[in-house]
């Protein structure tokens, strides 16, 4: 099913930080939403979630560092567990065998608390979280920013390896262009609150028509990065 909204936007403090914007995501589309820092790409992630939410689909959001999804004073039992019940399943009933070794932290000791693992490893678990209902779509923003690049390519490479095949469509804001070039097949460009480009990846990195495209695209270091 195409996921649709409709006239996104939002207000803060009397400026509009996000000019109404409409959206189809394909089911297993892969999209990045991609711009300067304070363009808008976070607020569109988060005001897409609402809105779809409000749909009644089921959408899951990963955000940019682990700290924001885990409690240090909680066990990484506890947190499986409040996930399981906050999707309405019972106690066990997620696959979990599943999910950590898909994402490659099977036989980690979830009795400890998130800084008794790597960050690399409580982001994958958060990961895992949220793919526990096999969502319609999954919004990471970020998600690999606290990490140093080697681990973040490990860690979208599984995510893409347990994706596959699945109906769940994924949305990757990012301000890391090499990180976009492999991941997703459609590029959205924000810019002070406005979507100004959209495309496939190839175009839009190779042949860029707006200024804030041509800017994100103008540094070619970023094609040599591993993720």
């Amino acid at each position: 099913m195409t996921l649709k909204v409709t006239g996104l936007s939002a207000i803060r403090s009397g400026r509009t930080i996000l000019s109404p914007t409409s959206l189809e995501i394909e089911p297993r589309g892969r999209t990045g939403v991609v711009g300067a820092s304070g363009s808008g790409k976070s607020t569109l992630g988060h005001a897409l979630i609402d809105d779809l939410r409000v749909q009644g689909l089921s959408v899951a959001h990963v955000p940019q560092s682990p700290d924001e999804a885990l409690d240090p004073l909680r066990s990484m039992t506890f947190h499986w567990r409040e996930a399981e019940v906050a999707l309405g399943l019972m106690p066990g009933e997620a696959d979990q065998t599943g999910l950590f070794k898909a994402l490659g932290i099977e036989g980690a000791d979830l009795r400890k608390r998130p800084w008794g693992w790597s960050r690399g490893m409580q982001q994958r678990f958060v990961i895992a979280m949220a793919l526990i209902g096999i969502p319609d779509l999954i919004v990471l923003d970020e998600p690999t920013s606290a990490l140093d690049p080697v681990v973040a390519a490990a860690t979208m490479d599984l995510l893409s390896s347990f994706l596959k095949g699945k109906e769940t469509a994924m949305i990757l804001i990012t301000h890391d262009l090499g990180l976009a070039a492999r991941r997703v097949d459609t590029l959205i460009v924000m810019d002070a609150g406005n979507l100004v480009e959209q495309g496939r990846t190839k175009d839009i990195l190779e042949r860029p028509r707006t200024a804030a495209a041509k800017a994100l695209s103008a540094h070619r270091s970023w094609m040599a990065l591993p993720c």
